[in-house]
């Protein structure tokens, strides 16, 4: 996936990369490590003064020099390790990454980058799901045509075509806060034993980042990576919907509706481009094929994955940047959009209980 400060706001995926970056990948690991510390100097692992003196050295890592630095031993957690022991000095450095795997520093840094991410995409998506909900009430009972197959069908109402999209996006939104507020800690040692570390530790180490204590670990067990990216698929796929409607009922043809600030053509002065939906649409196109290769990776070989594993990193990341860019700019197209009844259906159709439809789908909205 194209990344950075040429594409991201483009696509609506600016927000949340800027908790994905380099940078943010290094706070992560690091404040893991410290988090990590503490809890095992809490069951007597290594002593509290070791672990308070991890906790306050100021590191300064260049994420390119990490990133060379990780080719040799295959992550970054192996010369960040490296790093933070020659800071502290040799006393301390016995006491940095106790009992601990490489894997069990990246996982749990992962799962605290897509809970910092994470908030974001709720938000938007929440966002986009509100402007859909007042588009829904605004139209309860304003006629339109329903198209089924591409083809005029029966009446119906805009609200309910409007509260339609609120549903999927409330749903796609409580499903994916769910996940998230179950993202777990990674602790199980180099063999997934938890050799020399009291159980304790994993759910103190859970406390202390704000993740789930899932009660075992889970190295090659990647089920809760699977209904992590099926629930940012599915996010994505709820954008996907409202923002395909948008673009057709904004053609030429039909025009019912327009976006606040539709998009210029550089050869076409007299078109008006939906491109929020657009690059709505074009960011939640990416999403299904990333969904896939975290899908397959859950394959991992014996007590350690090889080469799985390391798919997912990147892979994570670059999900939740093409979910979050598509419910961003999916808000942007909603909270602007103006619709022309004058272009819809004229007189006033039987639209059997489509303004009952509306009520019902609006009230049983989850709350924020």
């Amino acid at each position: 996936m194209t990344r950075g400060a040429l594409f991201d706001p483009l696509f609506g995926g600016d927000r949340v990369a800027a908790r994905l970056d380099d940078t943010a990948w290094v706070a992560a690991l690091v404040a893991v490590e410290v988090a990590l510390a503490r809890a095992a100097a809490a069951h007597g692992v290594i002593p509290a003064a070791h672990a308070e003196a991890i906790a306050a050295v100021e590191l300064d890592l260049d994420p390119a020099a990490l990133g060379r630095a990780a080719v040799e031993g295959g992550n970054p957690v192996i010369p960040l390790v490296r790093a933070l022991r020659a800071a502290v000095g040799p006393e301390v450095a016995p006491s940095v990454h106790p009992g601990a795997t490489s894997q069990d520093v990246l996982d749990t840094a992962a799962m605290l980058l897509t809970g910092w991410a994470g908030e974001i995409l709720l938000d938007d998506l929440r966002g986009a799901a509100d402007a859909a909900a007042g588009l829904a009430a605004a139209h309860r009972d304003t006629p339109t045509t329903a198209r089924t197959l591409g083809q005029q069908a029966l009446p119906t109402t805009f609200g309910l075509v409007a509260a339609g999209w609120c549903a999927g996006l409330d749903r796609a939104r409580t499903g994916l806060a769910s996940v998230l507020r179950g993202l777990p800690v990674q602790l199980g040692g180099p063999a997934g034993t938890l050799d020399g570390l009291p159980l304790p530790v994993a759910a103190d180490l859970a406390a202390g980042l704000g993740l789930a204590d899932p009660g075992v670990p889970w190295h090659t067990e990647r089920t809760r990576v699977g209904e992590l990216a099926g629930a940012l698929g599915v996010a994505a796929g709820a954008c996907a919907k409202p923002a395909t409607d948008v673009v057709l009922l904004a053609g030429t043809e039909l025009g019912e509706v327009s976006e606040a600030a539709p998009g210029d053509s550089s050869s076409m002065p007299h078109k008006r481009n939906p491109i929020a939906a657009v690059t709505a649409r074009a960011a939640a196109r990416r999403a299904p094929g990333l969904v896939a290769v975290l899908l397959a990776a859950m394959d991992g070989e014996h007590q350690r994955a090889a080469g799985a594993w390391h798919s997912e990193w990147e892979t994570l990341a670059d999900l939740l940047r093409a979910t979050g860019g598509a419910a961003a700019r999916l808000r942007v197209s909603l909270e602007g959009l103006a619709v022309h009844p004058d272009r819809m259906v004229a007189g006033p159709p039987d639209v059997g209980r489509a303004p009952e439809l509306v009520d019902r789908i609006l009230g049983g909205r989850p709350p924020s």
